[in-house]
């Protein structure tokens, strides 16, 4: 009598080789975190800070000592500092980066993405953004003088000219570095003009579009001192340079603190916005 062979499950499952997973090897940072590094980091450069200091290996009148500069922040928050506070300098700042930064992001991502989708409008616009865009604000900054005066809107203009650029090219960037592959597979599948746009163009291109307003974030907050050179009474860059004319170093690092500050609460709320609006970013 032939031997019959046993079909239980368990058996079955027994006889199967066992499958091994490999898991594959990461490719540049990974998805480990970085804040430690960061952190340790910040300390380490706090700490170099205080050495050069404490040991004169720079003179006192240029470098203060970190707990010199943390002083000042508290005289300066209760004084406030060339006849106003230290709230209506942050605010006269942020209310010329903001607003310059509406502006600039109102314009430029609809044209930024008008010049990837038509080529007149990338023929016609590319040409003067491409000449002001190397230039640097400060070149510019007499003709704002000349033509605006020297109240809010030759400031907010100079802002704008420069956190325009930054993202109206990258909404390009985005719309030119979309695969044709995908559009032709939304077509095939009967998709008008408009759904071609939302669905895909535009989903498309966020993840640029988001990179250069954080590029141009940063661009602005730097092009803010000059700004705020033109006749100005209030806002940290003016504060600086204030400071600087009186060689009170410990004020002029109370004010890039600041700028420090905020640019960076700005940063993060656009990679929050990142994370929420493009969650694939980097993982396709």
């Amino acid at each position: 009598m032939s031997e019959v062979a046993d079909t239980s499950p368990l058996a079955t499952v027994l006889a199967r080789p066992q499958v091994k997973v490999v898991k594959m090897a990461s490719f540049g940072v990974g998805e480990q975190a970085t804040v430690s590094i960061s952190i340790a980091t910040g300390v380490a450069i706090v700490v170099l800070w205080w050495l050069v200091s404490e040991l004169g290996l720079v003179p006192h009148l240029f470098l203060p000592r970190p707990d010199e500069v943390l002083t000042q922040i508290s005289v300066v928050y209760r004084d406030g500092y060339a006849g106003a506070s230290l709230f209506e300098h942050i605010r006269a700042s942020l209310f010329r980066i903001v607003v310059a930064g509406i502006v600039a992001v109102a314009a430029g991502i609809p044209l930024g993405l008008l010049m990837g989708l038509n080529r007149w409008a990338k023929g016609i616009l590319d040409t003067p953004i491409e000449f002001y865009w190397p230039l640097p604000p400060l070149s510019y900054l007499p003709l704002m003088i000349i033509w605006l005066g020297i109240g809010e809107t030759s400031k907010i203009t100079l802002l704008v000219l420069a956190i325009f650029a930054p993202i109206c090219l990258s909404a390009q960037a985005g719309v030119r570095s979309l695969p044709i592959e995908r559009v032709n597979a939304a077509r095939s599948l009967g998709a008008t003009r408009l759904q071609l746009f939302i669905d895909i163009v535009l989903p498309s291109a966020l993840p640029e579009i988001l990179t250069g307003v954080r590029i141009a974030v940063g661009i602005g907050w730097g092009t803010l001192v000059a700004a705020e050179l033109i006749a100005s009474t209030r806002g940290i860059g003016f504060m600086i340079m204030s400071a600087s004319q009186f060689l009170a170093t410990d004020v002029v690092f109370v004010g890039i603190g600041i700028i420090a500050i905020c640019a960076f609460a700005f940063s993060a709320a656009i990679r929050f916005l990142e994370a929420l609006l493009v969650p694939w970013k980097g993982k396709l």
